[in-house]
This record gives structure tokens, sequence and C-alpha cells, in this order.
């Protein structure tokens, strides 16, 4: 493997205030020593949308193709980029039920920017201390924080 500093490390996170409901997120990117903090929010989502919105948004800040690590606490962001998404595309975004996959618009983006780029995709488990994902989970906080100021 590589030497870590050969890698832009993204930590992204999402969070809701109800699921449906204001949701906020954030992502800390980290390169060479250089960091970036990225967040945002939406009136009205899911926490599932705001983790993968968090990786789309720091992949989207990225001038060039990179090789990436991507930490995420989110099992559905890590799962479905390892593992469902091959299979949704060869079924036409169906799920192996046949129902449409959820969030498929968020999907399909977040599949165009990782092909872009280098990406391994790494789960860490939430609240337990890791500092990347704890700054990540401040950030989308902050993210929510702002959309609830606005109304």
């Amino acid at each position: 493997m590589s030497d870590a500093k050969d890698y832009v490390e993204i930590h992204a996170d999402g969070a809701c205030k109800g699921n449906p409901g204001p949701g906020g997120w954030g992502a800390w990117l980290a390169f060479n020593g250089v960091e970036k903090e990225l967040f945002g929010g939406e009136p009205l989502t899911t926490n599932n949308r705001m983790e993968m919105t968090a990786v789309i948004r720091a992949l989207e800040s990225l001038k060039r193709p990179c090789k990436v690590k991507v930490i995420t606490d989110s099992v559905y962001v890590q799962k479905g980029m390892t593992e469902w998404l091959k299979g949704w595309k060869a079924r036409n975004w169906r799920t192996s039920s046949k129902e449409p996959v959820k969030n498929e618009d968020l999907w399909r983006q977040l599949d165009s920017l990782a092909q872009q780029h280098e990406v391994q995709w790494f789960w860490v488990k939430g609240h337990a201390g890791h500092a990347g994902n704890e700054r990540a989970d401040d950030l989308a906080n902050k993210g929510v924080a702002q959309v609830l100021n606005q109304n």
C-alpha cells in the first residue's frame, strides 16, 4: 500500500433531526498536512441522504483525479459503494426484491464522482472516539444548525 501522504483522506458524516427532518452533512478532508472543512444542510431530508451528500460534496471539491480514502460511519454508504451498486446497476436500479433503489439520484452522482478517482471505502463505528469521524459529525451538526437558524 502507498504511503498515507499519497491519499486524500475524506471523513464524512450526516445528521438529521427527525428522519425525515432538517439535516446536515459534513466532511473533513486531509492531504499532506492541508485540511479542508465542508458542511451544509437541507430543511427536509433523511440521514442516509445527508451521509451520501457529505461524500458527494467532498469528492466534488477535489480539483483533479486523486487516490482517496473515504472514511464513514454509514454502512449504507460503505456497503452501497462496495457491495450493492454493481447489482443495482445490473438490475436497472432495482433492488434484489425488484423495488426501486432509494436515493437513486444520489447513488448515480456518487458513482460518477467515485469513478473519477481511485477510491477506497472504510467504515468506522460512529460516536466511538474516532477523531476524523467526530470532526465530520461536528461539521454535520453545524449544517443542521445552519438550516435551523434560517427558519
